[in-house]
């Protein structure tokens, strides 16, 4: 059953769908806009920290929303902050050069535009299509790379596909050797681009369980069942699960955004991030050949992950006792989209949260482990990406991005193979790739004023206090200053980096902390000056912590999309500013390296990529000893003696 909000308790509740209304009821009255602006995006304005810590139940709320307009006319952006209480638009700027991201109804409009473009029937007359409700248009992000002709314009590239039947899968046969350049501000067809005549791959590539052939018939139910209901209550956007108390969001451009996250700890609420959420994923292509070459798709700050969220009533995203959310946005003419269930929260087991078997008695302890599950999905264009938090009963918190989908497909020549991707099927080619995913944690660590200290181990000289050569140790350093902070994961030291209150101790005198326990990893393989990594160069480290500035959100920038370069965590950096014992933020960059195969295709069976943040020494003990034992069920091997 989906929850929708009206009551605003919160100072970081999302803006509801009446307060959208609002927002662009006051835009239109008070700019007196005409037909040629697009609202590109509209948010929650979220209010300054001190104002959210600071908030107590029943104290007023100012509610302001920040909004990006495009004017298709004259190609410019613009910034408003509304104040939807006061009715009143308090700032209006003019951004001059950068280009907001692409709008849903945009993709729709370039599809269609393409398709009644004569040179483009003409092209794939050329070819012996001339079906045109079979072809299918992807339209993908320009990037920067010096065309001249590109300049000022809002640049998309299409690529082409065909369709055999209504549900056939299109990316089983692309159109390749054809595309077209596609100004969205006029919605004109610029250029088509027909380099060459390749054949269509002969091969289905469906993936329906009509499609598949017999389907295995050994898969026995199994349930899951919470016969009094799950463990969580939820008053809004806040939830309360086991000792965590966890405040999230819904973001146009970052999808989930996680606020206010503590733990109980002694009857004590123990802040531990103040904000998190994925600040940018960025998509690069090995593929040197056009027009492969220019993908390397920004799916956060170019497209929006929050407005290609999945609506999770159909199918089996999440199982168990669930709890739905729904999402409101404003699309580009201002009316307002309901995206049903767009946010899923359940629990899951776990397995052995932890056990011991004393041998001698052979008394045994044992404790499943249970964590709670804030999710939600995405498409974007062929790919899916499911974004989850988990939060585990001994106050591990863990963030896994899930990828599935579709690969990226060519169609190549009979008997041809590159080095820069593999054959998924006959004459059908998917080149190697990459997805890098940043993470932005506002940390919280007992409070605002943390540090970050990289921790290193080293062998021990060999010496008489080292008599058989195997001890090792931990060499922990504090970071002072940004530039210290640029990092890379290193295998052979078991390199991690941990954040710590320096003001607050443990029972041990330490003082508390969390650390950064990382998963699968990887480095881009552009060059540093490709145009690529100057939009990009985040990416070049694993690692960046920089000083609270409210405006610095995005690795990329604000506005990625078209953007030459020179913006975002890699410029703020250079400022070389404070970060020992401040308010800070980490920017923690994870990537997953893809050698496509066979087995990707036709749906490619999910990857998964995460990171934790472990306490270490943030409690005086585990803090999952007080998890009870399992209960004896009448049917099964799980009993307590």
């Amino acid at each position: 059953m989906s929850i929708r909000i009206e009551a605003i308790t919160h100072p970081l509740e999302p803006l509801t769908a009446t307060e959208l209304e609002q927002t662009i009821a006051i835009l239109k009255r008070e700019l007196e806009l005409d037909e040629y602006y697009r609202f590109a995006s509209i948010n929650l304005y979220e209010p300054a920290k001190e104002i959210v810590l600071q908030y107590q139940s029943g104290d007023p709320l100012e509610r302001e929303a920040f909004c990006v307009l495009l004017n298709n006319r004259d190609g410019q952006t613009y910034e408003a902050v509304v104040s939807i209480s006061t009715g009143k638009v308090i700032s209006w700027v003019h951004v001059p050069g950068v280009q907001p991201s692409i709008m849903v109804d945009e993709m729709m409009l370039c599809q269609e535009l393409v398709k009644r473009d004569p040179d483009m029937i003409k092209a794939l007359e050329r070819r012996g299509l001339t079906d045109m409700e079979r072809i299918m248009v992807d339209p993908w992000s320009a990037g920067h790379f010096g065309h001249e002709e590109e300049e000022g314009r809002r640049i998309v590239r299409a690529l082409s596909y065909y369709r055999t039947s209504e549900f056939d899968n299109l990316y089983a046969r692309p159109i390749s050797g054809l595309y077209a350049l596609v100004d969205l501000n006029q919605m004109k067809v610029l250029k088509i681009v027909d380099r060459e005549i390749v054949p269509l791959p002969p091969m289905d590539g469906n993936y329906t369980a009509d499609a598949v052939g017999p389907l295995r018939n050994d898969v026995r139910p199994l349930d899951i069942v919470q016969p009094q209901g799950p463990s969580f209550t939820v008053n809004g956007h806040e939830i309360s699960w086991q000792k965590w108390k966890v405040r999230f969001g819904f973001h146009s451009r970052e999808g989930l955004v996680l606020h206010t996250v503590s733990y109980r700890d002694q009857e004590r609420e123990r802040p531990i991030l103040y904000r998190a959420s994925l600040s940018e994923m960025v998509v690069p292509y090995g593929d040197p050949t056009e027009p492969v070459n220019r993908n390397n798709a920004f799916d956060a700050g170019e497209y929006g992950i929050g407005m290609l969220a999945n609506p999770l009533e159909l199918g089996c995203d999440c199982l168990g006792e669930i709890q739905y959310f729904d999402a409101h946005f404003a699309d580009s003419q201002g009316n307002i989209v309901q995206i049903n269930n767009a946010i899923c929260l359940h629990e899951e087991d776990f397995g052995i949260g932890w056990k011991h078997t004393d041998w001698r008695t052979g008394h045994v302890e044992v404790r499943r482990s249970r964590r709670l599950v804030l999710s939600s999905i995405s498409t974007v264009g062929n790919y899916e990406y499911g974004f989850f938090w988990y939060f585990y009963q001994d106050g591990s918190i863990q963030f896994e991005v899930k990828l599935t989908g579709i690969l990226h497909t060519e169609a190549i020549q009979p008997d041809t193979r590159y080095p820069y991707g593999n054959l998924v099927a006959p004459q059908l080619f998917a080149a190697h790739h990459q997805h890098f995913f940043n993470i932005r944690m506002d940390l919280m660590i007992d409070g605002i004023d943390n540090s970050v200290c990289e921790v290193n181990t080293v062998s021990m000289d060999k010496g008489p206090d080292n008599p058989y050569s195997n001890g090792f140790y931990p060499v922990t350093t504090t970071f002072t200053k940004e530039s210290e902070a640029i990092r890379d994961l290193d295998l052979r030291t078991a390199r991690y980096w941990k954040f710590i209150n320096p003001s607050s101790r443990n029972a041990l005198g330490d003082p508390v902390g969390y650390k950064l326990f990382a998963g699968e990893n990887a480095y881009p393989y552009a060059h540093d000056d490709s145009p690529l990594m100057k939009r990009a160069g985040f990416l070049k480290h694993h690692l960046y912590v920089t000083p609270f500035d409210r405006e610095e959100r995005y690795a990329s920038g604000r506005y990625p999309n078209q953007h030459a370069g020179g913006d975002g965590l890699e410029h703020w950096a250079k400022a070389d500013r404070d970060i020992e014992n401040t308010d800070v933020v980490v920017w923690y960059n994870m990537g997953h390296h893809h050698i496509t195969r066979p087995e990707d295709w036709p749906v490619m069976p999910t990857a998964y990529i995460s990171f934790m943040l472990k306490p270490v020494g943030f409690f005086d003990r585990s803090p999952a000893l007080d998890v009870p034992p399992s209960p004896p069920k009448s049917h099964g091997h799980c009993q307590h003696h």
